[in-house]
């Protein structure tokens, strides 16, 4: 008699994770990074998944990865099962630990302290914790309750989210500080309509930071590939591209960043929206608490 066909392996949500990070990413050193592994581990946990689930989820090439058939069937699927168990383990630490959070933040530049200080000060009890949380990943890290509050800038996907606007900062031109246009008080659009500029992965972030269409319907300019602010930093003092950035009040036209670098005041454009989010469902006192406190407490540096 021949031998039953074994079940299927438990799915290991660690694997699940990767699998939907490297989806949305679709590339192997920028979902590496997000997920703080090397390339070769990711590599190894993808092919774990796959064999978990008995297909092969994902097409590797020297330009990216792309979702096979069974790939796209698993990934909403996926997601529905991280959103679940996360839902499932905040409720039970909801009743375990009604003083817990966790406040995520995205860039160093935008300062929570105060408004974490307060937090503590007001709730002696709680246990309050800071997380930092990489700009692709503000949505998810929400709905999948690895964070219970996060202060980051626009834009980003907002559905089943809170958001309100804690400041606005102008945008402005990074250059090298021997850039045909350093010297002038401000530029527009106009001013930069062939200069190239760095191209992120994300859609939605490429339309805010290059403008892209422009306001007339043109296309943006193309620019080099980037997976991190490092990237555009360096492409930038290397006069491969200019960016457009938040505006520093304490370094708005003045060499920043970085030795051999200024910036120019942008005009025409819509300021950088920094923002509290919070899950739209939340009702924890807590997180109630922070973003009254991130109204009050978190303002645009120099103010």
């Amino acid at each position: 008699m021949p031998d039953a066909a074994l079940p299927p392996a438990d799915l290991d949500l660690r694997l699940v994770r990767c699998f939907v990070v490297l989806a949305e990413q679709r590339h192997f050193g920028r979902a590496a990074e997000v997920l703080h592994l090397t390339q070769s581990s990711l590599s190894r946990q993808l092919d774990r998944l796959e064999q978990q689930v008995g297909a092969r989820l994902l097409d590797r090439g020297p330009r990216g990865s792309r979702l096979t058939e069974a790939g796209e069937t698993f990934l909403p699927l996926a997601h529905e099962v991280l959103h679940s168990t996360a839902v499932a383990a905040a409720r039970v630490r909801a009743v375990a630990e009604p003083s817990r959070i966790t406040v995520g933040f995205t860039a160093s530049n935008i300062i929570i302290t105060p408004a974490v200080r307060e937090l503590r000060h007001r709730y002696p009890d709680a246990e309050v914790s800071t997380r930092h949380v990489h700009w692709s990943e503000t949505h998810s890290a929400l709905r999948e309750h690895r964070v219970d509050v996060v202060v980051t800038r626009l834009p980003f996907p907002t559905d089943g989210l809170l958001v309100a606007v804690l400041y606005d900062e102008p945008r402005v031109l990074l250059v090298p500080s021997d850039h045909r246009l350093v010297g002038k008080e401000s530029i527009t659009l106009d001013d930069i309509a062939d200069e190239p500029m760095p191209l992120g992965a994300d859609p939605i972030w490429n339309a805010f930071w290059r403008v892209d269409p422009r306001p007339d319907g043109r296309p943006a300019p193309g620019g080099p590939p980037i997976t991190a602010v490092e990237d555009k930093i360096e492409l930038v003092a290397g006069g491969q591209a200019v960016a457009i950035i938040p505006a520093d009040p304490g370094l708005l036209g003045m060499t920043c960043v970085r030795p051999g670098l200024t910036t120019i005041p942008l005009e025409g454009v819509e300021p950088s929206h920094v923002v509290v989010a919070t899950r739209a469902d939340d009702r924890s006192r807590l997180v109630a608490a922070f973003r009254r406190f991130a109204q009050t407490h978190i303002t645009r540096p120099g103010e």
